[in-house]
């Protein structure tokens, strides 16, 4: 079947709305804040740029040469034991996993718009009640929220590639990185901006322990949306003519950008108002909602556009974890585009809502499994362990079982023999054993 193709822009533009989402504007700034801030963001920067980079070109490589799904794609590109190797392409299961509960704080942040709309919470202890009883008893409000991010998601993927993903990245990127910007060149002039500099980039080195590098390692996959097939599935769409590495850069840059401006801001605005960053999850949601108040009027724009620019950011990425699904189905079973994305879409949309509900009072008891509910095992094992595994799997397959005459050829646009020789040593070398030993150490987490 023949796949629609992406324009050059449109491709970098959608890839890094890929990259570019909750990961950087949500859950970056509220694990650098858990982990003491600058140690943590410098471990993250080698992390993105030392293993992140290399496995991005490997996975748009495979996608780039396999026109077709990830199943295919790794299928069709492997010598031999093509069957084994297909197991791999499953790696686009894991986007989907995600997107279960993704969704749901996408709908978190739809209400988060509203809330600031009509009526910002007053103080601390106002926005975390308000907050905890969304969660734990707002089932219906909840579930509301859920559906609109659902619908949303599913028709743009509905639309396909040019007149869904395409249109959509041209219209929501260029506007979330304006709101971004206009929001850091406010927080520049505010005397809480040298304390986010400082915190963000001042290292305490006590604060790095075994987990918090398997922290770093998971977020730079789950950020960069690695190991996860989407930036996979998007290659499949590439023009013939690009440079892989050009624009690996560009989607990298852009994304580790965003996320150091999105701390930035939201720093400069606790730190302005004496707010502590290591709240958590709800970083976004209690301490920034009472700083916002504080702030007046100005505080009111600001938690709009903040929160719209959250949206955008969560949307982007949302249809790309929807996406290496919709067309699995499509190569593999011949579904309609249409058919594909709404059972997909209906996947994610079900599995959300016991997802959602596993936070409430009334279901946390029976979606509880051990130490953590379903909601946050979804979110550990699909960040911590198969984001890093499927990033493996794509070292391993391009480094050791794809022929190095076939790799140098789909890359001889894109980098010089210099280039591809440290390329291809860090992908073989380094990659591998820095990705195994993140999981070991997560075994001894576990035990």
């Amino acid at each position: 079947m023949k796949i629609a193709r992406f324009s050059r822009l449109g491709f970098i533009l959608a890839a890094a709305g890929s990259a570019v989402g909750l990961g950087n504007i949500w859950k970056f700034p509220y694990i650098a804040g858990e982990n003491g801030g600058g140690a943590f963001v410098i471990v993250y920067l080698i992390t993105v740029f030392g293993i992140g980079f290399s496995v991005m070109i490997a996975e748009m490589l495979i996608g780039y040469m396999g026109r077709i799904d990830s199943v295919g794609s790794f299928e069709k590109l492997a010598p031999q034991n093509k069957s084994t190797w297909k197991l791999a392409g499953f790696i686009g299961f894991t986007g989907i996993m995600i997107l279960t509960f993704y969704s749901v704080v996408i709908g978190w942040i739809f209400h988060y718009i509203s809330v600031a709309l009509v009526s910002l919470p007053s103080s601390v202890e106002e926005a975390e009640y308000s907050f905890t009883q969304l969660l734990q008893t707002g089932i219906g409000t909840q579930i509301f929220y859920h559906t609109l991010a659902f619908l949303t998601t599913t028709i743009i993927v509905i639309k396909g590639i040019k007149s869904g993903i395409e249109k959509m990245n041209y219209i929501l990127m260029p506007t979330l990185i304006m709101i971004l910007g206009g929001m850091f060149i406010y927080a520049t002039t505010l005397d809480g901006f040298s304390q986010a500099l400082d915190f963000m980039f001042n290292p305490d080195w006590s604060k790095i322990n075994s987990e918090t590098l398997v922290t770093a390692v998971g977020h730079a996959f789950f950020t960069l949306s690695l190991g996860m097939a989407s930036i996979l599935t998007y290659s499949a769409s590439l023009p013939k003519k690009i440079n892989l590495t050009r624009t690996s850069l560009i989607i990298v840059g852009l994304d580790t950008g965003i996320a150091i401006i999105a701390g930035l801001i939201l720093f400069t605005f606790l730190f302005q108002y004496g707010e502590e960053p290591s709240k958590g999850p709800g970083l976004v949601f209690i301490s920034l909602p009472a700083v916002f108040y504080e702030m007046g009027s100005m505080g009111t724009l600001l938690a709009v556009l903040f929160f719209i620019s959250l949206a955008f950011a969560g949307l982007t990425s949302a249809v790309s974890l929807l996406e290496p699904m919709v067309q699995y189905l499509i190569d593999r079973y011949k579904y309609t585009r249409l058919s594909a994305s709404l059972l997909a879409g209906g996947f994610f949309y079900i599995i959300g809502i016991l997802a959602l509900l596993a936070n409430t009072k009334e279901y946390s008891e029976l979606l509880t499994f051990g130490s953590r509910n379903l909601f946050d095992w979804i979110d550990f094992i699909t960040a911590s362990v198969l984001l890093p595994l499927g990033g493996l799997l794509i070292s391993i397959f391009i480094g050791y079982v794809v022929p190095k005459e076939q790799v140098r050829a789909g890359l001889k646009s894109s980098m010089n023999d210099i280039g591809f020789g440290v390329w291809y040593f860090v992908l073989r070398y380094l990659v591998p054993p820095a990705l195994i030993v993140v999981m070991l150490n997560l075994l001894n987490i576990f035990v």
